[in-house]
């Protein structure tokens, strides 16, 4: 099951790789809706190789989520692998320069089955398709808002 989307920002294109990898930003806003969330390498750098551990209630029980970066190809592109039981996700942002200042994002979400039971999940949340894409499309228009707001000429 695959969920996608793009959004246009008034951001050069390599400010809005270099917000898109700001991690440890990522990871404080995770734990401040309660998730646990830890990395397991020891990278200094972006890049292929980084690895979280996440821990999350979804309807009332307690998920774990293993991400690890598979690939990294600034500014344009990079892919986070995610398994969490029985569930393989691939999330794929790429970056597209459509001008000096104007950059297109576009991020899919990429879910499949690895067992019965998660078969039975991804088929549920087939039945809610439309009404879930509506909220995925409206999470990245909102962040990409974001990165426009905090975006200042002239950083990168």
């Amino acid at each position: 099951m695959k969920f996608s989307t793009k959004e246009d920002v008034e951001v050069p294109i390599d400010a809005a790789f270099a917000m898109m990898c700001d991690f440890e930003g990522f990871e404080r806003a995770a734990m401040r809706r309660g998730a646990e969330v830890q990395r397991t390498d020891t990278k200094t750098v972006p890049g292929v190789g980084m690895g979280w551990r996440a821990a999350f209630n979804l309807r009332g029980k307690r998920r774990q989520v293993d991400l690890e970066m598979i690939s990294f190809d600034k500014p344009e592109e990079m892919v986070i692998e995610c398994r969490s039981q029985g569930l393989l996700c691939l999330m794929t942002l790429e970056l597209a320069a459509l001008s000096k200042n104007r950059t297109r994002i576009m991020l899919t979400f990429d879910i499949k089955p690895l067992n019965l039971s998660a078969r039975l999940l991804v088929q549920s949340l087939k039945l809610a398709k439309t009404t879930l894409t509506k909220k995925f499309k409206l999470r990245v228009a909102e962040f990409a808002k974001d990165l426009e707001t905090r975006y200042k000429p002239g950083q990168v």
